[in-house]
Formats: structure tokens, C-alpha cells, sequence
């Protein structure tokens, strides 16, 4: 069988007791996975330091998280470790790294019933689609695309949309599943928690790269504090090189199921 060619980055700080829902595991079996086991430590701790007391500790709760992604049936996980100061450069780095399409921010998912997905333009459009339909391809989730615009701005909104809706369905994913919701509002956020209330994932995409870390250090980040679902924030099209250029990472053995790497991300 033919792996997708989309990834998706699984961020989780297994030293303080966080934890993929179950739920959230078996909507990603279709789709390549990267476990990243990380941990944001104050200023004044060295990431070797840390990795000296803690790194074996990490690698086991990381290998069991694993074994749980391999026994739902994921068609390929590979997984890193590492201690930082700074988790959303991480991510965001670790990510360009490793061709990471998405990173979900994990919160608790005790039903998985409801996608809602925050649309903000139709920039990459056809590539957040193309995402969604290989996550959504063998499950029964229900998705609503949410638009927020100016009151000026509900006609052309509406036709986005509608576009959004046509290129899911040319993934695959029955029409009769999506939905579509319009919300004339003047706070993006505010609307978007309001709507993901009455859901059990969020997603969210990123419209071009200038906007970019922006979207993902800010609007995300307050998403999935704020929120009681997880959160996946589908990159943009633009895996540009990465700043960290200079970040120091330790490899491990690697092998096409496993990529062991215990390391630091240094903040500037």
C-alpha cells in the first residue's frame, strides 16, 4: 500500500503526563506520523543538563506512545526527542526538518465526532483539502468549514466557501458530511472558539508565508489554550529553511520506522 504523502507532527511533552487521545490516534492511521517528545525547560536549565537526567526517561514514555500509534494501524510513525526553551520554534523547526504537512497541538478528545476547519482565504486552499481528505479518508468525521468576514464581504465569502466544500469532495469525502458556516464578526479568534465549542477537533490553515509565524505563534497558540479540542494547524505550502540553522541536535540510530534524535533547540 502506498504511504500519502502527507505528515503530520504529534508534539508531546511526555515528562509532564500529556498524552495522544485515542481518538485523535485513530483519525491519523491514514497518514504518516511524527512523534516529537519534547521538553520546555526554564532558562537557567541546560538542555544537556537535561537530557543527561531525563533523556532515557523521554526515550522510554516516547517508544510506548509508539507501540500505541503502530497498534492503531498507522501506516508510519517515526519519532524525535528533545529538550528547548522556546516549544513553538521547536515544532515549527522540527517540522520544516522533517516535511511535516500539519502539527497538532494535543488537547483531551474524549469524542471524535466533529471537524471544524477555519478557513481564512483561498490561498492553499486546494492544499488544505487535499490534506483533510487523506486524514478524513477512513473515518466517518462530519466537517464544517467556518469562514469569518466583514459584513461587506459575505457574498465573495460565500462562494469561498462553497470552493472550499467542492475541492474536499474532489478528495473523496462525501458532500453529505460538510458542512459550511459563515460568521460576520470582527474578532477572527473570538468567532472561532465560539464555533469550536460545538465541535471536537479545530483546524486551522495557514494563507501565505508572510503570515506564517504570525498565524502559528499567536492565533494558534491562544486556539489551543483557550479551546478544550485539539488543534492541527495545517502549514502552509512554503517549507522554507529554517532559522535554527545553528540549533544543536544530537542523531541516533535511524531507520524507516524510527529516526531517534535527542537534542536541544536553543533560543536566541
Amino acid at each position: 500500500m502506498a504511504v500519502p504523502d502527507h505528515r503530520v507532527l504529534v508534539p508531546v511533552d511526555v515528562l509532564g503526563g500529556e498524552s495522544v487521545p485515542r481518538t485523535v490516534i485513530d483519525v491519523l492511521a491514514s497518514v504518516p506520523v511524527v512523534l516529537l517528545g519534547y521538553r520546555e525547560l526554564p532558562e537557567q536549565t541546560g538542555t544537556d543538563q537535561a537530557r543527561d537526567r531525563y533523556g532515557s526517561r523521554v526515550r522510554a514514555e516516547l517508544d510506548e506512545l509508539h507501540a500505541v500509534f503502530e497498534d492503531a494501524g498507522c501506516l508510519d510513525v517515526s519519532s524525535r526527542s528533545v529538550f528547548t526553551h522556546d516549544r513553538l520554534k521547536t515544532f515549527e523547526r522540527v517540522a520544516v526538518e522533517t516535511d511535516c504537512d500539519a502539527i497538532l497541538l494535543v488537547n483531551p478528545a474524549p469524542v471524535l465526532e466533529r471537524v471544524l476547519v477555519a478557513v481564512r482565504g483561498d490561498v492553499n486552499l486546494e492544499y488544505i483539502a487535499r490534506f483533510l481528505g487523506a486524514v478524513l479518508a477512513n473515518t466517518d468525521l462530519e466537517v464544517t468549514f467556518l469562514h469569518v468576514a466583514d459584513e461587506d464581504e459575505r457574498t465573495r465569502r460565500t462562494e469561498l466557501l462553497e470552493a472550499a466544500v467542492d475541492e474536499l469532495v474532489a478528495t473523496g469525502v462525501a458532500r453529505e458530511r460538510i458542512d459550511t458556516s459563515l460568521v460576520v464578526d470582527g474578532s477572527p479568534t473570538r468567532a472561532i472558539l465560539e464555533a469550536a465549542a460545538d465541535h471536537d477537533l479545530l483546524v486551522v490553515g495557514e494563507s501565505r508565508p508572510s503570515v506564517r509565524r504570525y498565524v502559528f505563534k499567536d492565533r494558534a497558540k491562544r486556539l489551543a489554550r483557550e479551546t478544550v479540542d485539539p488543534v492541527l494547524v495545517i502549514r502552509g505550502e512554503y517549507l522554507e529553511g529554517t532559522e535554527g540553522a545553528g540549533d544543536e541536535d544530537t542523531a541516533g540510530d535511524e531507520s524507516a520506522s524510527t529516526d531517534d534524535v535527542e537534542g536541544s533547540d536553543e533560543s536566541p
